[in-house]
């Protein structure tokens, strides 16, 4: 197997991993908006990779003065214990 063949080869599975990966952090933010939404906000999922996933808060909750808390202390939280693929959360 040449290196090329091998690098490619592990982008390729790396490409899969996050694509799962992502998938599971959708499935736990759907659980998570109704929440959000009945207080007006809302999540959007704008990026996974390498373990770190963006997000976008909505509504109310883009302007809140809890916003953090409602990023690490709710969102993030309910992530790693779901998806422990996640290293961290941040929001754009």
């Amino acid at each position: 197997m040449t290196k090329l063949f091998f690098c490619a080869r592990i982008a390729q599975d790396q490409g899969k991993l996050e694509e799962m990966m992502r998938e599971k952090v959708e499935e736990v933010l759907a659980q998570i908006r109704p929440h959000l939404e009945a207080d007006g906000g809302g999540v959007e999922l704008v990026d996974v990779s390498e373990g770190i996933v963006t997000l976008r808060l909505l509504g109310a909750c883009g302007g809140c003065p809890m916003r953090q808390m409602t990023l690490t202390g709710g969102i993030e939280r309910i992530l790693k214990e779901q998806v422990p693929e996640v290293k961290e959360v941040v929001a754009v």
